[in-house]
């Protein structure tokens, strides 16, 4: 496949090292005059995994996906997004380590004037050089990946509210960034539409080696991200069940006032016997 260039970066052809974290958090804090929002939050997100992020509302998990993006400096601490030390980047910089990067965002954040394929191919048409034809073939790729052919050319308004989250997933997935963060996707969806984005979430870590941020307050769908993974046969894709080392490569980590206070495997955090814990998963 040929490269294109943007930002002086090979588009369509970037991947974590195997042998690099995808995100680090080190001893990372952050404060809103007297309200201290995180205190000293540690974290390693590797290739191919997930981090689920749990949490009262007000409780940071948001703000972990703005320091990871840039977009908030830390009062403290460090963040390495795949190699790149991020806290004190300057903004020109900044943008070339977020092209690796995707975002989902809550509500699906369309162009309602836009089509889905011009949604899609939003950031390959303005940010790169790469032929009309090619971002097409790109577009029509991804809408595959998240079973949405069909609506190609259709306006945003034409999907009902699950399609078009699947969508906002392929228009993250599309520039193909090694790490996608995902802030409360499935809220406000029916438990079956919710699954089909649980189901994308999956596919995505397991058949293209995408790390994962997952904000959310759905219980449901954390642990269906957690325990289940996505197997290719031939030209089917199943969800399964996923094995105890394959849960492994997911974990939870659950805030209270500022601090983590659990960071676990779904199995160890079902058998956690912490108050507060015990509180919230009921």
């Amino acid at each position: 496949m040929p490269t294109y260039s943007i930002r002086e970066a090979p588009v369509l052809e970037r991947r974590s090292s195997p042998d690099r974290p995808a995100v680090v958090f080190d001893k990372v804090s952050l404060g809103f005059d007297d309200k201290v929002v995180l205190k000293e939050i540690s974290f390693t997100l590797l290739p191919g995994h997930t981090k689920i992020i749990l949490g009262a509302s007000g409780s940071g998990k948001s703000t972990i996906l703005k320091l990871i993006l840039g977009l908030w400096k830390p009062d403290g601490g460090e963040i390495w997004v795949h190699g790149s030390h991020i806290d004190k980047m300057p903004e020109h910089e900044l943008m070339k380590v977020r092209n690796h990067l995707g975002m989902v965002f809550q509500e699906g954040a369309l162009f309602d004037s836009l089509t889905v394929a011009e949604n899609v191919g939003y950031n390959l048409y303005e940010e790169t050089d790469m032929p009309l034809e090619d971002v097409r073939h790109r577009v029509e790729e991804v809408l595959g990946f998240v079973r949405l052919s069909e609506h190609i050319d259709k306006m945003p308004s034409e999907l009902s509210g699950g399609q078009r989250r699947r969508v906002a997933i392929a228009r993250a997935m599309a520039f193909k960034p090694p790490t996608l963060l995902y802030d409360e996707a499935t809220t406000g969806l029916d438990p079956i539409t919710a699954t089909t984005i649980d189901e994308e979430i999956v596919k995505l870590r397991d058949l293209e080696n995408v790390s994962s941020v997952v904000v959310t307050h759905q219980l449901r769908d954390a642990f269906f991200v957690a325990t289940h993974e996505a197997v290719r046969e031939g030209s089917n894709i199943d969800i399964t069940s996923a094995d105890a080392k394959k849960c492994d490569e997911a974990e939870f980590i659950m805030l209270k006032d500022g601090l983590v206070t659990f960071e676990g495997n779904a199995a160890e955090l079902r058998a956690s016997t912490d108050p507060y814990i015990r509180t919230f998963l009921s």
